[in-house]
């Protein structure tokens, strides 16, 4: 798993249990997740169809650095999916864990469009492939 983002824990990301607030993380990992599917199949126009289960593991506190991990596991005709880790970066601790995650990308129409995608490319080949 690659671990792509970290993220400091600052107190306006706190629950009343004076830890990560859930719905919080959620946001990143829902942010990071589109990040990641939009730069993979190259359209801006790519959304989250799906996330399965959520586990928690773990809590992380005021001050903590976490990181969100990604691995591909499935290229669709018009989806890309992964599953997703969140750990403290300093003790490596799993926070939480996300089975499956599904971006699906879309066309102009709102509507899922095939992209033509079968494996993990990273930026730096596309642009070494255009020298």
């Amino acid at each position: 798993m690659r671990f792509h983002t970290r993220k400091w824990v600052k107190p306006q990301d706190l629950n009343p249990n004076g830890t990560l607030f859930g719905g919080r993380l959620l946001e990143w990992i829902d942010e990071e997740a589109a990040l990641y599917a939009i730069i993979q199949l190259e359209n801006a126009r790519t959304v989250t169809k799906f996330i399965s289960e959520i586990n928690f593991k773990s809590s992380a506190k005021k001050g903590d650095i976490i990181e969100i991990g990604i691995e591909v596991i499935n290229f669709g005709k018009t989806s890309l999916s992964f599953k997703c880790e969140v750990r403290n970066k300093m003790t490596h601790e799993t926070i939480i864990t996300i089975d499956r995650i599904t971006m699906v990308s879309l066309g102009e129409d709102g509507k899922p469009i095939a992209h033509g995608k079968t494996q993990v490319e990273f930026v730096k080949d596309r642009l070494d492939a255009d020298d």
